[in-house]
This record gives C-alpha cells, sequence and structure tokens, in this order.
C-alpha cells in the first residue's frame, strides 16, 4: 500500500492523517483516502477531479505530471505527498 501524508498546513483545517492507502495509480489512492477522510477531497481537488492549481503531489520525491487525471502508476510501497503552496506577502 502506498503511504499517503498531507502538508501539515492543510491538517490545521481538515483532518488528513497519514495512511497506508491501495490503489495502483495517484487517482486510485487518492479516491481511496478520500473515501476515509471524505472533506479533505475539496482542498485537493477541484470540482472536474483535477488537481487544483496550488496543490503539488510528489510520487517517492518526483512531482507528479499529470495533474489532470492522476494517471501515474504508484508502487506498493511507493510514498505520495501532497503539498498546498502558501502565498502571501
Amino acid at each position: 500500500m502506498a503511504r499517503v501524508t498531507f502538508t501539515p498546513n492543510l491538517e490545521r483545517h481538515v483532518s488528513c492523517p497519514p495512511r497506508d492507502v491501495p490503489g495502483r495509480t495517484v487517482r486510485e489512492v487518492l479516491d481511496n483516502y478520500f473515501h476515509e477522510e471524505p472533506k479533505v477531497r475539496s482542498y485537493v481537488l477541484d470540482d472536474q477531479g483535477a488537481l487544483r492549481r496550488h496543490v503539488v503531489v510528489f510520487v517517492d520525491g518526483a512531482q507528479m505530471r499529470d495533474r489532470t487525471h492522476l494517471a501515474e502508476e504508484v508502487g506498493d510501497s511507493a510514498s505520495i505527498y501532497v503539498m498546498q503552496a502558501l502565498s502571501g506577502g
């Protein structure tokens, strides 16, 4: 199972503890995660199911490229890290 971890700034707004989640692609893993923690979905995905503009996902330390379909394959021991960009002055 892939290990999904969210940036701490998201955890301040909604429950999203690290979890081991099954799935063969980033989409499957995140969908399974959102089944357990549905409130975090809207912070990560837009209404079309694509990554929100200021969200970045890393799979085993490499930035995910497919922001629309999330179809990148993940291994059984993959580490998926979801970050939300911060901005301001």
